[in-house]
């Protein structure tokens, strides 16, 4: 029986296992995958909360995530650049009696057909790079392009395209050519519907595909609080793995104050306090990431888009994750109708949490 690296791991094609795939990746038609952005701006439509559950076509007793990023268009494309092949993703191998045999060099290739996208099943577990499939982030699964390497993915029904990073193997059933990652399908539009008919083309030439992927990617640093001209203190390392720190608690001011550009410096901010004291309180929090470039992209938007608010955005590291967060309120109840306010004028889901 023939081992392949895929989607969760390493699956044995074997009977037993068919049945369980077969459970797997069936489900309501489309099924679920991974896609990434590229050519023009994509964020027309792109949810910025989890959608209903089974609303979509996605794999058996997959979906997305329980808490996504607030501003999934925020999320760039993946940014094409030469990496060497790797020999072990070249071999033939054969999964449910259909061979596959992988190209072993990036040259022109174009495709149709059907994608579909994976999300919190797979989050997490390895591909067949080896890399651990991050749901946000801009990657695909393909059966037979090389891994890694870089394709243009596009929606034809919509026109939105994206970029993304084939590092894993997949989708094997039905019509599908190409599984996407949520984030990657969120911005083509599909991720309610499970499914869509696509355009691949493999990236070949780097620099002007790397130029096109980052022109959609809205500047950070338009909404940050101005520093002042001595050195910003560092940032302290949790002293415990599992311990909570604050990162960088500082107040981005509304957008209002990008205007202010020629206006006197403002006077030196007060000395930093201790974590603990600023961080008491009720908190609202829209996110939890796997990185700080999109926590800190993610904060620079919440913080122009709800100046109504008047709260600070922080960003919070527990473990593994930063939480964008915006506080702090000394009362839970008054946490709770700021959070009622944001649902009212926004698509926005926070919830109240107490530091």
């Amino acid at each position: 029986m023939n081992c392949i690296r895929m989607r969760g791991g390493c699956r044995t094609a074997s009977l037993a296992g068919l049945a369980l795939v077969l459970a797997a990746c069936a489900g309501p038609q489309g099924g679920g995958g991974a896609v990434k952005p590229s050519g023009h701006t994509a964020s027309a439509g792109v949810p910025s909360a989890a959608p209903s559950a089974r609303r979509g076509a996605y794999y058996l007793d997959d979906g997305p995530g329980a808490n996504p990023p607030v501003d999934l268009a925020s999320i760039p494309d993946a940014v094409p650049r030469p990496e060497p092949l790797l020999p072990r993703t070249m071999q033939p191998y054969s999964v449910f009696g259909r061979q596959y045999t992988p190209m072993t060099q990036i040259e022109p290739f174009r495709q149709r057909g059907i994608a579909s996208w994976y999300g919190r099943r797979y989050h997490g577990q390895p591909t067949s790079s080896g890399e651990r499939y991050d749901m946000y982030a801009m990657t695909a699964a393909h059966p037979t392009l090389p891994i890694p390497s870089y394709v243009r993915v596009t929606n034809v029904s919509n026109g939105r395209s994206v970029v993304v990073r084939v590092n894993d193997r997949g989708p094997f059933l039905q019509d599908r050519v190409i599984d996407l990652s949520y984030t990657a399908a969120a911005k083509l539009g599909y991720v309610e519907a499970g499914s869509a008919e696509v355009d691949v083309e493999l990236v070949t030439q780097f620099a002007a595909a790397s130029s096109a992927s980052r022109e959609p990617v809205p500047p950070l640093t338009l909404t940050m609080e101005p520093v002042s001209a001595a050195a910003p203190a560092p940032t302290p390392a949790p002293a415990d793995p599992g311990e909570v720190t604050r990162l960088q608690l500082e107040t981005i001011q509304p957008a209002a104050d990008e205007t202010r550009a020629e206006a006197p410096a403002p006077p030196p901010p007060p000395p930093a306090r201790p974590a603990a004291g600023v961080a008491r309180g009720f908190w609202l929090q829209f996110g939890a990431y796997s990185s700080l470039a999109n926590a800190r992209s993610a904060t620079a938007h919440l913080a122009r888009r709800l100046d109504f608010l008047g709260a600070a955005f922080d960003i919070l590291r527990e473990g593994a994750l930063y939480k964008v967060q915006a506080g702090p309120w000394m009362r839970r109840e008054d946490a709770v109708a700021a959070a009622a306010r944001v649902r009212a004028r926004t698509e926005l889901r926070p919830f109240a949490t107490a530091r």
